[in-house]
């Protein structure tokens, strides 16, 4: 049984490299072409068990060989995937387009992932009743999300919910979630404000708090990330690195979060310790393929 157990999407990435990402119309020549197992989610979980948590994951994959594939890659990870269903949609995809400087477009075919069901919640109850952390994005259907808030608040496990890709939602949706953590583009979907560096980010999380969550973290890119807590800011700077490819900084980011909190470090520290987590996962190219080791990233972190 895992502490931390990750409901939420398992992608197949589909991956090329550009110079530059294509205007609307435009075709533009590309290389490096490679398939690479992604999903908010499945990243989430892959990169808390790197990092040394015990993790589960919850979700659904395709009766195809990309489901096959993802499986096979998490088990590979540490990941337990016993619950993890084989649905008739074909497994989800994403179309990743990264640009010299390392940023990227993508574009999220769902298949499978929008299959998940509250059924499928229920039926892990056993696992949820032994967790300390429900890590969840949006990347399966909104009322599954919910429904999964509800079931682990009722149960005491902490929510750690990262709004991606973000919808608005009012604070009904998000009572019962511990930890929201937003980037500057979810946080400006979910509180209409513009988000442009540390201090919006500060009104951003404000308003993020005043929506219900006790822990907000805004992640800001080359600024690193914005926390608050019990009333308390805390900005960890990021570290600077030669930048490759930002696909599941993001995720690297949150599954160092949780793996850390899950050692006890307490949470200015966590977030420090992930901001490290993401940050070398930006070097690498792909997702999962980028995430980092936990002594590679205990390293950086006490370099710090």
């Amino acid at each position: 049984m895992g502490n931390v157990v990750v409901l939420g999407s398992l992608n197949m990435d589909l991956i090329v490299r550009t110079e530059r990402i294509p205007r609307p119309g435009e075709t533009v020549h590309g290389s490096d072409f490679r398939t690479v197992p992604g999903g908010k989610g499945a990243n989430q979980a892959a990169a808390a068990a790197r990092l040394g948590a015990r993790v589960e994951m919850l979700g659904r994959v395709g009766q195809d060989a990309f489901g096959e594939e993802m499986l096979r890659n998490l088990g590979e990870q540490g990941v337990g995937v016993g619950r993890v269903q084989r649905d008739a949609a074909p497994s989800g995809i994403a179309l990743i387009t990264i640009q010299a400087d390392g940023d990227n477009s993508i574009v999220v075919a769902p298949g499978a992932n929008g299959q998940v069901t509250t059924q499928d919640v229920d039926a892990a109850a056993d696992l949820l009743a032994q967790a300390s952390y429900l890590v969840m994005q949006f990347e399966v259907p909104l009322p599954v999300v919910r429904h999964a808030i509800a079931r682990a608040a009722a149960l005491g496990v902490r929510v750690v919910l990262n709004p991606a890709p973000a919808y608005p939602v009012d604070a009904a949706f998000l009572e019962g979630v511990y930890c929201l953590i937003v980037n500057e583009t979810e946080a400006e979907t979910l509180t209409g404000l513009s988000v442009s560096g540390l201090e919006a980010a500060r009104e951003a999380a404000r308003a993020l708090h005043g929506l219900g969550a006790p822990v907000v973290i805004v992640t800001l890119g080359a600024e690193g990330a914005l926390l608050l807590a019990e009333g308390t800011f805390t900005h960890v700077p990021a570290r600077k690195v030669q930048v490759v490819d930002t696909t599941a900084a993001g995720d690297a980011f949150i599954g160092g979060l949780v793996a850390s909190l899950e050692r006890g470090l307490p949470l200015p520290e966590a977030v420090r310790y992930a901001a490290c987590a993401g940050t070398l996962a930006t070097t690498v190219l792909g997702a999962q393929t980028s995430l980092p080791r936990q002594a590679e990233v205990d390293a950086f972190y006490r370099e710090g």
